[in-house]
């Protein structure tokens, strides 16, 4: 759909492109994010990213390339706070030195998630120094994990380990399955699991730990639901966040890992 609507004029053609997401407080702060070729803002559902036409003109894939890295962004903070997202096609618009507004928008529908959330906990000291603030950590570690997350979205098998989290997140009678595939996918990459837990850090024991729940324990979401001889059990809920923690654990060391790599790459 087209249409053209007058602005005030500008020096230069600006092309925008919007996304909309639910639910609306996914970032629980506004997230600005400078570029070299272009600035993208991200609050209250909305995103929005200014580039300069003749950039945007010259990248025909620009606009692609800007939605798997703005989805990355998702995927890593999913690890956190583990909750359905959506996020539309974007829409564009570009604004003339005249005025003029050329918008193509591509209308999809919302589906809004609710999900409640814990108590946040401020700890200070006897002087009234903020020694912990559970939100303060929270807002920083989803941060970190968007910059990861993004930075290593051209890396096939770190967007297959998202890809996975995300199908758990989504389809939770097969939560544990899918958990099970990010342990499953570095043991492919590295050959096996001695050596993926090797070059990635990882502990022998939560290796293992994971394993259990998704494969040895008779649980309704695990892998092996026809193989259990007793009756099955839906998995508690102490039991589905350990089998997340550390999933998020092994995806965040293969991040440190691709860092590394680059690192040693460019010295």
């Amino acid at each position: 759909m087209l249409a053209v609507i007058m602005e005030p004029e500008t020096m230069e053609d600006i092309v925008t492109l919007k996304w909309n997401f639910t639910p609306k407080d996914y970032f629980e702060d506004e997230i600005r994010i400078d570029r070299d070729d272009y600035e993208m803002i991200i609050k209250d559902g909305l995103v929005e990213a200014h580039i300069n036409a003749e950039v945007y003109d010259k990248e025909h894939k620009m606009r692609d390339s800007l939605h798997q890295k703005l989805n990355a962004r998702f995927l890593g903070v999913q690890l956190l706070r583990r909750r359905p997202y959506t996020l539309s096609k974007a829409s564009m618009y570009r604004i003339h030195p005249d005025g003029r507004k050329d918008v193509t928008v591509f209308p999809e529908p919302c589906v809004m998630t609710m999900t409640a959330r814990n108590a946040d906990i401020v700890v200070k000291d006897k002087d009234g120094n903020v020694v912990s603030d559970s939100r303060r950590d929270r807002v920083e570690k989803e941060k970190e994990f968007a910059e990861l997350a993004e930075r290593h979205s051209s890396d096939l098998d770190a967007e297959n380990l998202l890809n996975s989290y995300n199908a758990a997140v989504n389809d939770p009678n097969n939560e544990l399955v899918h958990l099970y595939e990010i342990r499953d996918a570095l043991s492919t990459l590295f050959s096996d699991g001695k050596k993926a837990r090797k070059e990635l850090g990882l502990s022998v024991t939560k290796w293992n730990r994971l394993g259990t729940l998704a494969s040895r324990e008779p649980l309704k979401q695990g892998r092996h639901r026809g193989q259990s001889t007793g009756k099955l059990r839906d998995a508690s809920e102490k039991e589905l966040t350990e089998a997340r923690d550390i999933a998020c654990d092994f995806i965040e060391a293969y991040w440190v890992y691709l860092d590394e790599c680059n690192n040693q790459t460019s010295r």
